[in-house]
């Protein structure tokens, strides 16, 4: 990311900055407007195409062993975005080592959103800075590419059965968990009486019950991830993973509520949004599940004019 030089206030003329104001406010405009028709049926055509690519079953050796013998890495993503900035967002990365869960490597990154958030098409607006994370992270250290990746939001437990999850492990080729906070009520799910009850029968982590749906497939679980949650987490493949070893490894990387790789990329882009700009960050609302601020690709510095504009005023 490029950073303000001191004086780069200074040195913009009235034009230039009414001329980035301007792009800004347009760029804002953008991601809260809801794409038109023929764009989401792009969107949906690039996920059936995509889709046919998941693997929904075990690949490697260590997702058979009871306990994960072999498994030394795991991999969390997030983003947060810039409070009171439609557009500005931090995109992260962290791997952390197994069974420690020590962070050994992390990248955060400021971005601009240019798609707004639509409920089963969050990928279309994250996505790329994740593949982007996982890109440099191959680049420049190898040796500490994840063997699996935590993505706060769903894989299979979708719309179209093709979550984020499912995306990003399709783009990277590798194996992917969605693990969502909230669940999306997708063929016949609901939150019910019934479904409330079940979760009140979960006693202790490592509990769990199936998430199934009209049809008759189980599209995910409901895991009791922490003794001390009563809230439970939604698991659902992602890609190259069976459900399974997803849920019997999820429940392994929580320390807390929720897993160790996502809660640390979480407290992490927060922190670089802090550190960077001097103000709060927020997490990103609603994975394929509510609203949630729309997802930037980045631009040519990697960041909107709003946000470059408050990079440079701290100069």
């Amino acid at each position: 990311m490029a950073t303000a030089t001191p004086g780069a206030c200074a040195r913009r003329s009235g034009s230039d900055a009414t001329g980035s104001d301007a792009q800004g406010r347009a760029m804002a405009a953008k991601v809260a407007t809801r794409p038109p028709a023929e764009t989401l049926s792009l969107w949906k055509r690039e996920q059936a195409r995509l889709k046919a690519f998941v693997v929904d079953r075990d690949t490697e050796a260590w997702q058979q062993d009871p306990a994960f013998s072999g498994l030394q890495r795991v991999g969390g993503v997030d983003v947060s975005f810039v409070k009171g900035d439609s557009v500005g967002a931090c995109a992260s990365l962290v791997v952390l080592s197994y069974p420690e869960l020590e962070v050994v490597y992390e990248d955060c990154r400021m971005v601009s959103l240019t798609a707004p958030y639509v409920s089963g098409f969050l990928a279309f607006r994250e996505v790329s800075f994740m593949v982007d994370a996982v890109r440099r992270l191959r680049e420049k250290e190898p040796h500490l590419v994840p063997q699996v990746l935590f993505v706060d939001g769903n894989g299979v437990l979708h719309h179209r059965g093709f979550g984020v999850a499912c995306h990003l492990g399709v783009l990277t080729d590798l194996p992917c968990i969605g693990v969502a906070k909230k669940l999306l009520q997708v063929d016949g799910l609901e939150n019910s009486t019934l479904h409330k009850e079940k979760i009140r029968l979960l006693r202790a982590g490592g509990d769990s019950f199936p998430l199934m749906g009209g049809s008759g497939t189980v599209l995910g679980m409901a895991l009791r991830s922490h003794d001390h949650s009563t809230k439970p987490l939604y698991v659902s493949v992602g890609h190259k993973m069976s459900l399974e070893a997803a849920v019997r490894l999820t429940h392994g990387c929580c320390r807390f509520r929720i897993p160790e790789p996502v809660r640390q990329a979480d407290i992490r882009s927060r922190g670089y949004i802090h550190r960077t700009l001097g103000i709060g960050g927020t997490p990103a609302p609603g994975r394929e599940r509510s609203r949630k601020a729309p997802r930037p690709r980045a631009g040519p510095e990697g960041v909107s004019e709003e946000l470059a504009g408050k990079l440079a005023a701290m100069s």
